[in-house]
């Protein structure tokens, strides 16, 4: 059990989430879209779900990969924006110990989770693309499998360390964290000890997290793009394409970001910019996923034309 340690006990224990928006008309409209994007993000995860559940044709290995990538986006979201939803209206912005606790865990798990994840499906469609009769012996169940349990357990990992670091400082004055989760590099900012070594952990663990994965994804996608090139078949070369593409902009999307929260001093911090591109991975790119990665295929199409035909 870890627990925070307050300079001054008259304090309440509990934080503030500052939110990112006001009560002003704008902010009343971008606060539904939020609320309208999150309710795409369940319904399109969800979906995903169930497809690949209930139709045998997609029980395969980069469907599998696939499950698990609109699972990790329904729990992320589901991390951050119910609290939101829940203290905007209600204008109750604050978070118990315990509560900002299981957010870092959470967020910082699944996170690291997607970033490993999508690493595995950029070399699952390296091997389908320049090894296709070879696909089948190379990427098997059992492989699949591992893959997936692994990138749930380096998140997990990762979630434990930050969390055990985070909860080990002081905190002092004021309690408001200028985020609408609890997010560690916003909680920085209230420690009153030296969190230089904790931010040195930190990037270490980025480099980890994001750019071994990245340069996983780099090298998987640039051995595929000359594959492609090397294409006779012109319907070949369209339809790897564009899986290449679909792919890539979500790793540019998610990846980026993640880079832009993590990976800069605490100086060269902002807290506006930092709502804004936390909002932006936290909340769009989950509802994006299904519709860039899977929905758009056309044996998913097929799955759900199935289901609804059976309805």
């Amino acid at each position: 059990i870890f627990i925070m340690e307050w300079d001054n006990q008259t304090f309440n224990p509990d934080f503030i989430l500052m939110g990112i928006f006001s009560y002003t008309p704008t902010h009343i409209f971008l606060f539904s879209l939020v609320l309208g994007i999150f309710t795409m993000a369940l319904l399109a995860n969800t979906l995903m779900l169930l497809l690949i559940y209930l139709d045998t044709r997609l029980h395969t290995p980069m469907y599998c990969l696939l499950s698990q990538l609109s699972l990790m986006d329904l729990m992320l979201i589901c991390t951050t924006v119910p609290k939101m939803a829940h203290s905007y209206p209600s204008g109750r912005k604050s978070i118990s110990v315990a509560g900002c606790e299981a957010q870092i865990f959470f967020y910082v798990s699944l996170l690291g989770a997607e970033c490993f994840l999508l690493a595995v499906m950029a070399y699952d469609r390296y091997v389908a693309i320049c090894y296709p009769l070879q696909y089948p012996s190379l990427i098997n169940w059992k492989l699949c499998g591992l893959m997936a349990a692994s990138s749930w357990i380096l998140g997990a990992f990762d979630g434990i360390v930050e969390l055990a670091a985070t909860l080990s400082f002081s905190y002092c004055g004021s309690q408001e964290i200028a985020q609408f989760f609890c997010d560690v590099p916003a909680l920085l900012h209230l420690s009153c000890t030296d969190t230089s070594t904790f931010e040195t952990l930190i990037f270490i663990c980025c480099v980890e997290m994001l750019l071994l994965p990245l340069s996983l994804i780099i090298i998987s996608y640039t051995r595929v793009i000359i594959t492609v090139i090397r294409m006779s078949s012109g319907e070949g070369r369209h339809k790897a394409f564009t899986t290449c593409t679909s792919h890539l902009i979500v790793v540019g999307m998610y990846y980026g970001a993640a880079m832009f929260i993590y990976m800069r001093p605490t100086s060269n911090r902002s807290p506006t910019q930092d709502k804004m591109v936390s909002a932006f991975y936290t909340i769009l790119t989950p509802m994006l996923n299904p519709l860039i990665y899977s929905l758009q295929n056309k044996d998913v199409a097929k799955a759900f034309s199935k289901v609804l035909g059976k309805k």
